[in-house]
């Protein structure tokens, strides 16, 4: 079975209790996330072979984070552990017409201040059929961008392909915002597989197109087939909302040759819609890893990113079934 290595940091997220404002009262729900270990978990429930290499500080958060990914499948053997602390955030969820807020708290954490070449690429990536990274990596720190660079191009040399998950985070990048374009597009540069929409490409490329929104994107998936040759698919989801807790959501993916949507699910009462483009993403790569046709291959990415919205934490839980039950359009409150 291939195997789908996923690079990042592994994060401690403390959440407000409920819809409370953050220490509204003196309590936290506290989960493991972090964008590409939410997208390797995603992976595993879905019956794919899926390793996180990764930081963490050698302590009892450290190894408490490990142990709940080996709970859920994970490959946990690729994972370092030094000194150092744990890298967190804090989630205050939003309410009506309140947005939800991240809080960072990840700086000098044991992955951010780790040497770039600490990470034996060619042995890590024996077996593996994808690499799965993001622009959350180098926007950590600048050690962090040198070894997401030397994770692409030691893939490229193994014949890997890659996932690259735009994921731009401005207030992680602080002072040094204005190096993200020229990073993200380096790491582009050697990706199979883009999730980006045409603001992350625009970001990137440096470049501006007017018409209606699905013109930019069209124009914007065009642009970065020109610009990277290597690229083959480019993913994203396209969400409206009324309100934090009233939205609706679509898949899309473009190949070369064709572009590939689902129909708008709308999402009453979300839960938690926090590692709902990780899930998207883990469906897609799903997808592409059991051959499934185009169009297949996005229903289920979309199926797998509304379900998690259903879902507390950052982790998306659900499995095929589940996701097959969804895309059967078969409508149930409970299932006997």
């Amino acid at each position: 079975m291939s195997k789908v290595v996923c690079f990042g940091e592994i994060l401690l997220r403390l959440s407000a209790p409920g819809k409370e404002l953050l220490l509204q009262s003196p309590s936290f729900a506290a989960h493991i996330g972090g964008a590409e270990t939410n997208v390797a978990v995603g992976l595993s429930r879905f019956g794919n072979r899926a390793a996180v290499v990764s930081v963490l500080p050698n302590n009892p958060l450290g190894q408490a984070a490990a142990g709940e990914l080996r709970r859920h499948g994970v490959d946990t053997s690729p994972i370092l552990f030094r000194e150092g602390r744990m890298g967190l955030y804090f989630l205050t969820h939003g309410a009506g017409h309140r947005p939800a807020e991240v809080l960072y708290d990840r700086a000098q954490s044991a992955f951010a201040t780790a040497s770039p070449d600490l990470i034996d690429w060619k042995a890590t990536l024996s077996g593996a059929s994808w690499l799965h990274v993001s622009g959350i990596t180098p926007a950590v720190s600048a050690e962090g961008a040198q070894a997401a660079l030397r994770a692409v191009k030691a893939a490229r040399d193994a014949g890997v392909d890659i996932s690259y998950d735009c994921n731009f985070r401005a207030r992680l990048w602080g002072e040094r915002t204005q190096q993200a374009p020229a990073i993200l597009r380096e790491l582009c540069t050697y990706a199979t597989l883009i999730f980006g929409d045409d603001r992350d490409i625009a970001f990137m490329l440096d470049f501006k197109s007017p018409g209606t929104a699905a013109e930019r994107r069209r124009l914007a998936a065009q642009k970065a087939f020109e610009t990277f040759g290597s690229l083959k698919w480019i993913a994203y989801t396209e969400r409206t909302h009324s309100a934090v807790d009233v939205q609706q959501i679509a898949g899309t993916l473009h190949d070369r040759s064709a572009c590939h949507t689902t129909k708008p699910y709308p999402l009453l009462g979300i839960v938690d819609r926090i590692g709902a483009g990780d899930a998207y993403a883990a469906g897609i790569l799903h997808g592409l890893l059991n051959s499934m046709s185009p169009q297949d291959i996005v229903e289920f990415g979309a199926a797998s990113a509304v379900l998690k919205h259903s879902i507390p934490g950052d982790f998306n839980l659900v499995g095929i079934a589940d996701v097959q039950h969804l895309l059967s359009e078969v409508q149930t409150d409970v299932r006997r």
